[in-house]
């Protein structure tokens, strides 16, 4: 996909999963329970052991499939740049970095900075931002993220942090354009079982609980 249909797809399709501190293998078996279930948005943490190894196995393995793999935890310009390498085409950062912007709009990727503040969300936006993960967003509430919306609802907000089953509506309600999921759907107790088929149906429930609001 080019960038500006990437960036539809991921307002589209809602859902980023985050796949944190699992090795290549467990990360590709965990990827595939999640795509089964309808997930097409898979976020690989630069703080991961091979993260980089992940990044090119699965941009392989989907390739022609309309799975996006992205890459998070991204700290600086040069962790971009070796992402991207990797094949990440959206990239992640849980704080404002500017280069970091810089170098996803160089290679012409998707960047999604953390931000907390509307100083820090429009100085995000106004630097080349294309979607502002908004960081933590549990601690902050969904009434949060509608009073940033109220003066620039024309900024993409993605909550990430605490974002779960139960909430997931009212964020999106609230003004969420999308949402980072991480634990709540990347359980640790079921990977660590070998459980996918649970893994998937949790997938599943996320998907439609989705749809079923939109």
């Amino acid at each position: 996909m080019i960038k500006n249909e990437l960036i539809n797809f991921i307002l589209e399709e809602k859902i980023v999963a985050i796949i944190r501190m699992l090795d290549k293998e467990e990360a590709i078996e965990v990827t595939e329970a999640l795509v089964k279930g309808g997930i097409k948005l898979i976020e690989v943490t630069l703080d991961s052991p091979n993260s980089l190894k992940t990044i090119e196995a699965l941009t392989e393995k989907y390739q022609n499939d309309e799975v996006v793999i992205g890459a998070g935890t991204v700290l600086d310009s040069e962790s971009a740049r070796l992402a991207i390498i990797a094949g990440a085409e959206f990239l992640l950062s849980p704080s404002l970095n500017i280069d970091f912007i810089k170098t996803c709009n160089r290679y012409d990727k998707v960047a999604i900075p953390g931000a907390m503040t509307p100083t820090e969300i429009l100085t995000a936006k106004e630097n080349g931002a294309d979607i502002i993960k908004v960081f933590p967003a549990s601690n902050l509430g969904s009434s949060y993220i509608k009073s940033i919306k109220g003066p620039i609802s024309n900024i993409n907000l993605m909550a990430t942090g605490g974002i779960s089953i139960d909430n997931i509506i009212e964020f999106v309600e609230s003004g969420s354009d999308s949402v980072g999921i991480g634990s709540s759907l990347v359980d640790k107790k079921l990977i660590k079982s070998k459980n996918y088929k649970e893994l998937t149906s949790k997938a599943v429930e996320y998907i439609n609980r989705i749809k079923n609001n939109m």
